[in-house]
């Protein structure tokens, strides 16, 4: 059965969950259901007080009790009932103000860490971008999920078996009333799980879609561009639609459940008033006491409220919750990258044979069929237009990715049956989208080796290899992020710090991934011909659509819709017709000026 058709029942993933709540905060679970056990004690408790109190005071009008008769059952109601308000405050902190977050913390750190060992192609794959918006939401709903199972079983569980045996005792017949009064409201709840399973489902790609059109009218990122170019009001109305078909969609589960339960609870209404008139007659028949009639009564109300809390809020949250949870746990049960242990030595080279990758998704190959060796101390420039498929080769080169057909090695590694974090040692790189993290200049480069104490000296030697003229003002300690009371820095910089992030990284094998695509075709010459001094003596690729520096590797491979259709040098290929002599062409311009 596939992940997206396998089945988790309601019990097997209460199950599954319980253990995960536990782990991630043990002793708040265990005090959290210490003081939840109490708590229903304590309610059950204040009824047979309450029961010995009237009892007491109709023994005192025939007098039969004294007055300390009374005022010690009435000192132990207080003191019961006050005991009550003290565990319910402590409760309610412990539950939400330490017990949620600190569970929602570990269960997201255990959610980052299964996205760390899954293959990266899967986020490519629009249904599983889908479920990972689906298994987030799901964090805090395994919190309150299990909060409630925590409840349900320590308070409630408690409280209705101390109290349903001193009502058995009094009236057997009392509480079996009870009992099936809430049945249908139960089955309201059978109902309404189903009608909000469907509803997540259909709710995570509009939710992915709100989130990113909300990013486009707030975020920074876009600000600039949509307000200049007038597209605020564009994605505005983006926003706003989804927005809507959203709220619909909840709008109409929350109906159709409000519907069914209200005819449901009329039964349930009807059910107390029959409790009410068990009660009354078997007190007329003299087969219960005053004071117990008295008790009983008095908790007839507090009785009902509490299943209603059970069924209609408790249940009712589980219920409507149940599908965020099922998608964390169908997230955590995905198959995961990995493989041996082993140690990449790139005197072997990278060596890719016959292979081929489709992504998730999708019919058409990225990659078919290639196959060369870049050999040690070699550097090879892969070009093509753009979408030809250089970019997934370089995914596939450096173990980013997995073939579908054929196989690759990295320094004498199969990918396809090697550890990921074993490959990617000593392999760096460039990429077309580097990041610019909100951090300072050393932690901005020093990230691509976080496994080695950092060294200041290298990551200054690292910035000068790159080229990095960021002004005098600018030390490692200097936040790079106007956000977080920093400074930013030109699109220029940036990318020379992201070169120094390449550079600073111990590596055998380095990877240029156009990163110098948003600059003219002169400054890049200009940096892949420092690149080209950096790179002696490793296994190198230079990734472009443009020309300008590929004839500074040993060999160019050319690429036109995934395939590999001519290789040779520089000059080799110049020297014949076909794709690469038309590009050189079409881009002569540019490099003149850049001799």
């Amino acid at each position: 059965m596939s992940e997206q058709k396998k089945k988790y029942p309601f019990f097997k993933t209460l199950l599954r969950i319980i253990p995960l709540q536990f782990k991630s905060a043990p002793w708040n679970c265990i005090i959290e259901n210490s003081l939840a056990i109490v708590h229903g004690a304590s309610f059950s408790l204040s009824v047979i007080a309450t029961q010995y109190l009237f009892d007491a005071i109709a023994n005192a009008a025939t007098g039969n009790a004294g007055f300390w008769d009374c005022l010690i059952p009435l000192l132990i109601l207080a003191g019961v009932t006050f005991g009550q308000q003290i565990i319910n405050g402590v409760q309610n902190f412990h539950g939400i103000g330490i017990l949620l977050p600190k569970s929602a913390g570990g269960l997201t750190d255990l959610l980052h860490r299964k996205l760390q060992r899954i293959d990266p192609a899967q986020f490519e794959d629009t249904i599983f971008l889908d479920n990972l918006n689906k298994a987030r939401e799901g964090v805090r709903a395994i919190t309150m999920f299990c909060m409630v199972a925590f409840v349900m079983v320590s308070f409630y569980g408690v409280y209705f078996l101390t109290i349903g045996v001193y009502l058995f005792s009094l009236k057997p017949m009392l509480l079996i009333t009870l009992l099936l009064a809430f049945i249908p409201a139960i089955s309201a709840q059978i109902v309404r799980a189903k009608v909000f399973t469907k509803l997540e489902d259909q709710s995570a790609p509009l939710r992915r879609e709100y989130e990113y059109y909300q990013k486009t009218i707030c975020d920074r990122e876009y600000f600039k561009e949509t307000r200049v170019l007038g597209g605020f009001q564009f994605f505005h109305k983006l926003f706003s639609r989804t927005m809507e078909l959203l709220t619909r969609k909840q709008w109409q589960a929350e109906r159709k459940t409000a519907l069914l339960q209200l005819a449901l609870n009329l039964t349930t209404f009807a059910g107390m008033a029959l409790s009410t008139y068990i009660l009354f007659t078997a007190t007329m028949a003299g087969e219960i006491s005053v004071g117990a009639f008295a008790a009983v009564f008095t908790q007839l109300g507090s009785i009902f409220s509490i299943m209603q809390e059970i069924v209609n809020q408790h249940i009712g949250n589980m219920n409507r919750d149940i599908g965020k949870v099922v998608n964390f746990i169908r997230l955590l049960d995905m198959p995961e990258k990995s493989g041996t242990e082993g140690s990449p030595d790139f005197t072997k080279g990278i060596v890719a044979e016959g292979i081929s990758f489709t992504y998730p998704g999708r019919e058409k190959p990225a990659v078919r069929n290639v196959s060369f060796t870049l050999v040690d101390g070699e550097t090879i420039a892969i070009v093509g237009e753009n979408g030809a498929g250089k970019s997934t080769l370089v995914r596939l080169l450096t173990g980013i990715y997995r073939p579908s057909d054929g196989q690759v090695t990295v320094g004498g590694l199969d990918t396809a049956e090697t550890a990921p974090a074993c490959v990617y040692q000593g392999i760096s790189g460039v990429f077309q989208k580097y990041q610019r993290y909100k951090m300072t200049l050393g932690e901005n480069v020093a990230i691509s080796d976080t496994r080695t104490k950092v060294d200041t000296a290298k990551i200054n030697d690292s910035l000068k290899e790159a080229d990095a003229e960021l002004g005098s003002d600018i030390s490692f300690e200097t936040m790079l992020s106007p956000e977080f009371n920093g400074i930013d820095l030109s699109g220029g910089q940036w990318q020379r710090v992201a070169i120094a992030r390449g550079l600073y990284r111990a590596n055998g094998f380095i990877v240029l991934d156009e990163p110098t695509s948003a600059i003219d075709p002169v400054e890049e010459t200009r940096i892949y011909k420092q690149f080209q001094k950096l790179a002696e003596g490793k296994c190198a690729v230079i990734v472009t659509h443009r020309l300008g520096s590929a004839k500074l590797a040993h060999r160019v491979v050319v690429m036109d819709a995934g395939e590999i259709i001519d290789v040779g040098t520089h000059d080799e290929l110049l020297s014949r017709p076909g794709k690469y002599a038309d590009m050189w062409v079409a881009q002569a311009q540019w490099y003149d000026r850049a001799q």
